[in-house]
């Protein structure tokens, strides 16, 4: 009777998990099959998604070939009534080898995979339109556009908005002047830390307009929270026209500290 029981439960937690496998599965083309990582709106997003959901299944695989040999251990090595105490067996050298050299191969492929998108993803060149630096700064930004000689400036209580061009190439220099913060942008699916005394660079080409969220991604202080900014992609002709505006406003020059009031703006 027990035995009964036990081959129903196992049957249905093996349903069970095959069912979540296929239903997870369905479309890569969905919020399911994205994993939770948002539509990417950048040109260089579909590579870091191709990375994510990659790793996602090779993981699914391994997970699936545990359950598999656990369900089956379950099953064929069961204890039956009458049986005494198993047979005690001490090494095997063919089973060693396979468990410490399979997870090798497996951390050596996620190894490679990883260091050559990453590779890709930093590599900074001449190809940009132009350039951004961001600042970011307890508790807020600054965008310094750098090749209209222009700023952009925001608080904690009313955070800054990054225009870009759409279908441009633009590099971005990350500094600090204070403490480690993030550049974080989730519909980017790129995120890079700004260090003081440092500047972190990356490249990118947002490929749809509209607005996106972005934050600071590093616990930095009491307004950690409140470090918020959004990007807003439009076409040429809106971006040179926000250009105009912030020049006409006297928003000429570079911020370095992310204050207005001192020596930062040239």
């Amino acid at each position: 009777m027990k035995s009964t029981v036990r081959r129903k439960q196992i049957r249905t937690l093996s349903a069970l998990l095959l069912g979540s496998v296929l239903l997870s599965g369905c479309s890569f083309d969905n919020e399911y099959g994205r994993l939770g990582m948002p539509e990417p709106v950048t040109e260089e997003g579909n590579r870091i998604l191709s990375l994510w959901q990659g790793s996602w299944l090779a993981a699914l695989i391994v997970g699936v070939l545990v359950w598999g040999l656990l369900i089956w251990a379950i099953v064929a090595y069961r204890r039956k009534e009458g049986d005494g105490l198993p047979e005690q067996t001490r090494y095997n050298v063919p089973l060693e080898i396979l468990y410490t050299v399979a997870p090798l191969l497996m951390i050596l492929a996620l190894f490679y995979f990883s260091q050559r998108d990453q590779t890709i993803l930093t590599k900074v060149d001449d190809s940009h339109s132009h350039s951004v630096n961001v600042v970011g700064w307890r508790w807020s930004w600054a965008f310094n556009y750098l090749d209209e000689g222009v700023y952009e400036v925001g608080t904690p209580g009313e955070p800054p908005v990054l225009w870009l061009p759409v279908d441009e190439k633009v590099r971005f220099e990350l500094t600090s002047p204070d403490v480690i913060h993030s550049f974080w942008v989730p519909a980017f699916l790129m995120k890079m830390d700004l260090v003081p005394g440092r500047v972190n660079e990356f490249a990118l080409t947002p490929n749809t307009e509209g607005v996106f969220m972005g934050k600071c991604a590093e616990l930095c202080g009491v307004d950690h929270s409140r470090m918020l900014f959004d990007v807003k992609v439009v076409t040429r002709a809106e971006y040179d026209a926000h250009i105009a505006d912030l020049k006409e406003r006297g928003q000429i020059g570079k911020i370095d500290s992310g204050r207005t009031d001192i020596a930062g703006v040239s």
